[in-house]
């Protein structure tokens, strides 16, 4: 059995000035792709960045069966989510936002003067973007993570 070219099949290095912008969008966001499958020969991730602009909301929108990582860069993230964006939570820099499947959900950048920034992982290789048109509550309800070794403030 012969080893695998590791120079041509090893560790890819993608500069961050030659991501990808051609890939679906949803309103008020710009995401970028960095590792995919075209680019890096990923199979099972998908990988870029998303920019907001300050005081910017993008569209309810949902990824289908698709798990979402993202990671706050810069700037302050208010995520909205439910059937009407009834719930709230907020991230800065360094903090960590995980998407379930199918979760409708709403990116709103928190800052008035700065971008957003952050890094996304997906789950699959696939470019699922379901835009939705789903009415808002007025007052959404904030929550707090909890979990079984980290309790309620």
């Amino acid at each position: 059995m012969t080893s695998p070219d590791w120079r041509t099949q090893g560790v890819r290095v993608i500069p961050g000035d030659q991501l990808d912008s051609n890939t679906p969008q949803t309103p008020g966001m710009s995401r970028a792709a960095a590792i995919n499958h075209t680019r890096a020969g990923a199979n099972k991730l998908w990988a870029g960045t998303v920019t907001i602009h300050p005081d910017a909301k993008t569209g309810a929108h949902h990824h289908g069966e698709l798990e979402s990582v993202i990671y706050v860069v810069s700037g302050r993230a208010r995520m909205r989510w439910g059937e009407q964006l009834q719930y709230v939570a907020e991230a800065g820099p360094g903090d960590f936002i995980f998407v379930p499947p199918f979760v409708p959900h709403q990116e709103i950048n928190a800052s008035p003067d700065e971008p957003l920034f952050c890094v996304l992982v997906r789950s699959d290789q696939e470019a699922i973007v379901v835009n939705l048109d789903i009415p808002a509550v007025e007052q959404p309800e904030t929550v707090h993570w909890v979990d079984p070794i980290h309790p309620a403030p």
